[in-house]
Formats: C-alpha cells, sequence, structure tokens
C-alpha cells in the first residue's frame, strides 16, 4: 500500500521538548494545527480509547562463558519460559547460559523461524526492570537513552507486554487530558500488546491470506458501556483500532480477552471506529494500509504528500493525524 520517499531528515529520532508539542494535520479538512488543538477538535459526545499496554525493557546485554557479547530481546513478560531474539544467534548453544547483570539468560531451545525459548533467572520482568533497556524502533538508528525510558512510554501504561509502543499515545500529556475530560471527552481504555511483527516488513502472503501477525489484546466491560453511549468513538492509535475491531461482532463491541490477526486494509467496514489520532507511518506498512482503509487511501496520499512537504515530522516520535 502506497510507497513515498520520505527524506531522512524528516524522522523524528526524538520526541518533541513537551509531549503534547507535536503539529496535527486533520483529513480530510487538511487543517494544519497543533496536538493541543485536540480541545477544539473533540468535545461532549466523544470518547478517545487508549491503549494501556506497557513497554517492556526488553533489549538485555548478555555475556556468554567466552566473554563474546550477545543481545537477547525478550518477547513475552513471562512468567516461566518466554520466547526471545538472540543475536548473535549462530554459534550458540543450545543450553548455553548468559550473565546478564546479577541475573542470567539460559537458552533452552532454537526454533526455526530464528527464536528462542529461554528461561531467565530472575524471571522476566524483574531482570528487564533490573537490566533491559527500552527497545527502540531500528528506524530511529540510535541507542536508547536515559529519557527515552520515560517519553517511549505513554502516560496511561498500566500492563507490560508491549515491544513498541502505541506511539500516538505519546503525544497525550496528563495536562492535555484533563483538559479534554473538562471539554466532555470521555477515555476508555483497551490492552493490545504490541508485537514484534510490528516492525517486519509487509509480505504478500500477509495480504494474500488476510491475517497479520498474532497480537494479544482486551476489552474490559467499563470500555464496553462508554463506547455504547459515545457519540463518536476515536481510537487513538492503530492498535486501539484493531482491538475495538477484533472485539466486535455485528456491529456490536464485546468485553473479552483473545489473541487478534485482523489485518484492516481498503475495503474494510469498520464497526466501532469513527475517527483515528494516529502518528504518521512506514510506506507499504499494515499500519498505513489501516489507515487509508479509515481515512481513505487518496485523502490519505494527499495527506502524507503536504506532511512531507511541510516538514512535518515522521514516525515513532513525529507528529500525527486526526481523521473524522
Amino acid at each position: 500500500m502506497f510507497p513515498f520517499h520520505l527524506p531522512p531528515e524528516r524522522i523524528a529520532r526524538h520526541p518533541p521538548p513537551s509531549r503534547d508539542g507535536g503539529r496535527l494535520l486533520c483529513v480530510p479538512t487538511f487543517e494544519h494545527r497543533q496536538i493541543t488543538d485536540l480541545t477544539d477538535l473533540l468535545g461532549p459526545g466523544d470518547v478517545l480509547v487508549v491503549n494501556d499496554t506497557r513497554v517492556m525493557h526488553a533489549r538485555l546485554h548478555g555475556r556468554r562463558a567466552t566473554g563474546g557479547a550477545v543481545q537477547v530481546f525478550l518477547l513475552q513478560p513471562g512468567p516461566g519460559d518466554v520466547e526471545a531474539l538472540v543475536r548473535p544467534g549462530r554459534r550458540l548453544k543450545e543450553g548455553e547460559r548468559l550473565d546478564v547483570g546479577e541475573g542470567s539468560v539460559q537458552l533452552l531451545r532454537r526454533h526455526d523461524d530464528g527464536r528462542w525459548t529461554v528461561r531467565c533467572s530472575p524471571e522476566p520482568l524483574a531482570l528487564m526492570d533490573a537490566h533491559g533497556e527500552v527497545p527502540l524502533p531500528p528506524y530511529l538508528n540510535r541507542d536508547a537513552e536515559a529519557s527515552d525510558a520515560e517519553r517511549y512510554q505513554t502516560t496511561f501504561a498500566r500492563e507490560p507486554g508491549a515491544v513498541a509502543a502505541p506511539t500516538a499515545g505519546l503525544h497525550l500529556s496528563r495536562p492535555l487530558r484533563d483538559r479534554l475530560v473538562q471539554r466532555g471527552v470521555r477515555f476508555a481504555t483497551i490492552t493490545l500488546h504490541v508485537g514484534i511483527g510490528t516492525f517486519r516488513p509487509l509480505r504478500q502472503e500477509d495480504i494474500d491470506c488476510g491475517e497479520l501477525h498474532p497480537e494479544w489484546y482486551s476489552v474490559s466491560e467499563e470500555t464496553v458501556q462508554i463506547v455504547q453511549a459515545a457519540q463518536r468513538v476515536i481510537a487513538v492509535g492503530t492498535t486501539s483500532t484493531r482491538a475495538l475491531e477484533s472485539a466486535s461482532t455485528d456491529g456490536v463491541l464485546r468485553a473479552g480477552s483473545g489473541v487478534t490477526r485482523l489485518f484492516i486494509q481498503p475495503g474494510y467496514s469498520f464497526q466501532i471506529v469513527d475517527g483515528l489520532l494516529t502518528n504518521f507511518h512506514l510506506p507499504g506498512s499494515s499500519l498505513l494500509m489501516l489507515v487509508c482503509a479509515l481515512g481513505g487511501t487518496t485523502a490519505v496520499q494527499k495527506a502524507y504528500a503536504e506532511a512531507i512537504e511541510r516538514g512535518y515530522r515522521f514516525y515513532s516520535y513525529g507528529d500525527a493525524m486526526l481523521l473524522l
């Protein structure tokens, strides 16, 4: 889904000085606003649905008994044995133990797709909290800094399990959320743990089978009730969109949890979501296809061209679009 050329200087490699300091491109009106203008654009009857997943400090730096450095990327919070990506993994052996600070990671089993089953000591979340770092997206092309531990996490992050942030939510500072509530906007939460597949290029077989990488999600009864009372449901990010649409049948949102492979692309008929707050995404990605499905491919193409021309910042730490 549509390719475009993005000058390297348009990639936001660091967040703006203030969390809600980004720009906002409105579609289909093509107004150029600020994130803080959401208080003028939304009001009573509107519900913003946010993803409360918490990004794990999933990147660990281990060391072999021989002294060689190994990077371990944990894909699950545990408890028990979990899956991980291990680099460089070619010479590693099943059963080998890697030292990670005062803890360790034991390599139990190598899988054909390059993943490993590993055992952490202490348990995965405790090891990540003690010795892990935020796994920044590869396109930022830099190591994580101390400030990323706070800025690459939404202000409503609660449930650990994601390996990437639901980036549209990064714009919502606590003061902005308070002002939106004062305006009559309601908030509802879902949980969708963003998986490593979000960084994987979209493959033709994904398009052919109409399914994406699996991600776990949950929708509460409280969220169902808030959404049912809304005049407009605005998803904050593609992850909130996927969770809401995955939990819906015949236009009715239902509480529950499960694993979704839902692939939203142009031609999809939305059941719950009326609007979307989203960042600018990579060309050819499933995320961009979802945005085109809601906003219309022609309008989104025009918006991206205008955003590039006007110097908007792209990707995880970049500016945002509001589609209503």
